[in-house]
């Protein structure tokens, strides 16, 4: 029985070199709580002290970030064959979990305080907040570039995007509160601040979860890829397919293809490895071409099943459909 194993190793370059970017966002907000802190203490206000706050935790999520993409360049050796890309997304998932606690702490205080409302420094506020509009969206742009392709780099840009809307808020509040004497504002913004940010942040905490538990990527529909492959020429099945994420930026694939009448060539193996690189973005591919299936297959998708568009299709436990195939533990 004949094995043939199609590897493509496609390592695309990350959507640009981002170590400029991370440094002056961790500079730029790092100046920025300083003199946010400092006044939100001077004139007792709790929106102003909460994102400071805040956007501390922002840089330590920068810093993060910027760990977790300059670990996933380090080469993989004889003990991490892969490497360490898997460094961004844990830094995204510690990212996105630093913001949620945060947040549930920030909510809390604004409760407590929501009771006994305080003189807002409306003037001050206002110039503050201002300055951090222009260093968060100032920041957030140096991220725009890789956003769409790289959930770390999203996780950065999202932070410092959801900072700039956030101080837009803050400056509207202060200015009703220097007009309108509402001092109940303060509180008030505070959580919805809260509420902005654990909006934002839950889908790049659910992500990052999923792909931390080799979840198939987000924009990956495994039906999909299941049809593909069985539409190749001389391929009767397909089972044993695996998809995961090596990192924030590049997935991966495995599988099984039954073909009876001939092995495949490498003129196959290119051709599907290409398909599979250009539909759907999966860069590392490795194919195992049997006349005979000989291991049991793990779960695949349902035949037919509706696509899902997120790679979460229902899966189903199919048994070996043939005698010469042997039990494998996976």
């Amino acid at each position: 029985m004949g094995e043939h194993h199609g590897h493509g190793h496609n390592h695309a370059a990350p959507p640009g070199d981002f170590n400029r970017a991370f440094a002056v966002g961790i500079a730029l907000n790092t100046g920025f709580v300083a003199i946010e802190a400092f006044y939100g203490w001077k004139v007792d206000s709790l929106a102003l002290l909460a994102d400071a706050g805040h956007n501390l935790s922002d840089v330590f999520g920068l810093v993060l970030a910027w760990g977790g993409a300059l670990a996933g360049r380090l080469k993989p050796d004889v003990r991490h064959t892969y490497g360490w890309k898997r460094a961004s997304i844990l830094a995204a998932f510690v990212n996105a979990l630093l913001l949620l606690v945060a947040m549930g702490s920030l909510a809390w205080e604004a409760l407590n305080r929501l009771q006994s409302p305080q003189a807002m420094q409306g003037v001050t506020v206002m110039v503050v907040a201002g300055i951090g509009i222009v260093v968060n969206t100032a920041t957030a742009l140096l991220f725009l570039r890789g956003s769409t392709q790289d959930l770390n780099i999203r996780g950065a840009y999202l932070h410092m995007a959801a900072d700039a809307l956030v101080s837009v808020g803050v400056v509207i509040a202060g200015g009703l509160a220097l007009a309108l004497g509402w001092n109940w504002l303060d509180p008030v913004v505070s959580l919805v601040i809260a509420a902005v940010i654990v909006v934002g942040t839950w889908s790049l905490f659910r992500q990052s979860l999923h792909l931390l538990f080799d979840g198939v990527p987000e924009g990956v529909d495994l039906n999909a890829v299941q049809r593909l492959l069985e539409s190749l020429p001389g391929v009767t099945r397909v089972h044993d397919l695996h998809v995961w994420a090596m990192g924030t930026a590049q997935n991966a694939l495995t599988a099984h293809l039954v073909m009876p009448e001939a092995p495949a060539d490498d003129n196959f193996l290119q051709f599907a490895t290409m398909q599979l690189q250009t539909t759907f973005g999966i860069e590392h591919v490795t194919l195992q071409t049997v006349r005979v299936p000989f291991m049991a297959a793990c779960a695949v998708p349902f035949t037919g099943a509706s696509a899902t568009g997120n790679g979460t299709a229902a899966l189903a436990e199919r048994a070996p459909a043939h005698d010469h195939e042997h039990p494998h533990d996976h």
